[in-house]
């Protein structure tokens, strides 16, 4: 299933897409993270946002 860029709300904000150019770059960002460091948790837990972050700040879930 395609990336809808028209339905930005509710969902959308709280799943990481890694295949999309502008996702990776903002969610890198966010987290203050590389972008091969946000696909390497997006591997491992998953694209939950909330999973992702937490990963990354160690809690792994």
């Amino acid at each position: 299933m395609s990336d809808d860029k028209s339905k930005t709300g509710g969902q959308d904000r709280a799943r990481i897409n890694v295949n999309e150019d502008y996702e990776l770059r903002d969610w890198s960002k966010k987290f203050g993270v590389t972008p091969e460091q946000l696909k390497q948790a997006v591997n491992a837990v998953g694209s939950s946002a909330e999973a992702v972050e937490a990963h990354l700040k160690g809690n792994k879930r």
